[in-house]
């Protein structure tokens, strides 16, 4: 898998800013979509991250890059497992919610929306999305903010510069697992 769409899409989270990202890459960019994720696996698991299709069709995959140890925190808050809850989803492990998300994405009719809690969205923003994607926007970044316009606007601007560093790395011929910061596990 091309370290340079994993670097572009998922810096934050392989920095340990953020919980997880999705992206999607072209089925032509890889020969054996199961081997390029167990490689990929390979070189995150031991530093605490995970990587996953969360949909395969024939031109792309849909990929869910993520720390399992920051989802965990984030879908124990009462706000997330509330949303979590009213839209079908157990929270009884982090699997059995991505078990649900990917069902979510295959079967609903629109993409679902409480992905954001996956992402590690703050869970006002995502409800506030949920409800009503125009009304109570404060500001516009890598998600719609609803609630904490300073707290988000800080967070955008270092997810942003976490981004342009590692790609400098990247091309200063730095290697992706390199750059990846191991979870502290607490």
């Amino acid at each position: 898998m091309p370290d340079n769409i994993i670097i572009e899409n998922c810096s934050p989270t392989l920095a340990g800013l953020k919980t997880g990202n999705i992206f999607t890459i072209d089925r032509n960019l890889i020969s054996d979509i199961k081997q390029e994720l167990c490689d990929l696996n390979h070189c995150l698991t031991g530093k605490g991250l995970r990587a996953i299709p969360l949909r395969i069709s024939e031109k792309n995959v849909l990929i869910y890059l993520y720390r399992p140890d920051k989802l965990k925190a984030d879908l124990s808050s009462s706000e997330a497992k509330e949303i979590l809850l009213k839209k079908g989803y157990s929270c009884k492990s982090i699997e059995s919610d991505i078990v649900r998300l990917i069902h979510h994405i295959h079967h609903d009719g629109s993409f679902p929306h409480e992905i954001g809690l996956f992402l590690g969205y703050p869970p006002i923003d995502v409800r506030g999305f949920m409800e009503d994607t125009r009304k109570g926007v404060k500001c516009v970044g890598y998600w719609k903010v609803y609630g904490d316009k300073e707290k988000a606007e800080k967070t955008f601007s270092s997810y942003r510069k976490c981004t342009e560093v590692y790609k400098k790395c990247l091309s200063r011929g730095r290697h992706l697992s390199q750059m990846i910061v191991k979870s502290r596990v607490s």
